[in-house]
């Protein structure tokens, strides 16, 4: 039986994947979860991704591509003299009150380079990259210390189930900008 040509299925596998982590949390992300999910045949995951990791650094990638969505169609950075601290504030909190499961998922992901170190590269170049278009509005320590702080906003906000303030936030943020 000749091989059936299926372009997508790597991005499929990546979905489900994402799918996966959404439902069941890292703990639950295997190649039959994954390839059940897809609907592919279990050699398909393994084809395109050797180990969980190889597939976990694929799924954080698309992950991160959230935020970057979020701040790129926002305006703020294109906006060489608007209020930074508003904007950003602005930018946590239509992020926050979108899709708060894709931003739990991506923090899950985000937070599992701890005890994967594959993943770890891909946490810092988004890091490294975010910081790097905070800084075209700011110094580069004020661009990665306002990154730390809305890392640490967002986290208290998934992790206390509690509401985002965004007035709290502007004000914050706000403080570190010179």
């Amino acid at each position: 039986m000749p091989r059936r040509y299926d372009p997508e299925r790597r991005q499929r596998i990546i979905d489900a994947a994402i799918r996966v982590v959404g439902e069941k949390g890292i703990a639950g992300l295997s190649h039959r979860t994954v390839a059940a999910e897809a609907d592919v045949p279990l050699g398909s995951t393994t084809y395109h991704f050797a180990t969980l990791d190889d597939l976990l650094v694929a799924a954080l990638y698309q992950a991160n591509e959230g935020f970057a969505g979020v701040l790129d169609a926002s305006g703020v950075l294109a906006d060489a003299h608007g209020d930074l601290a508003a904007g950003l504030a602005r930018i946590l909190g239509e992020w926050l009150g979108g899709d708060r499961p894709g931003v739990e998922l991506e923090y899950e992901l985000y937070l599992a380079a701890l005890r994967r170190p594959a993943l770890r590269p891909v946490a810092a170049q988004w890091t490294e990259e975010t910081a790097a278009r905070l800084a075209e509005h700011t110094d580069p320590v004020t661009a990665r210390a306002l990154l730390a702080l809305m890392d640490g906003i967002c986290l208290q906000v998934l992790l206390t189930g509690g509401s985002y303030d965004e007035e709290y936030a502007r004000g914050v943020l706000a403080r570190v900008i010179p």
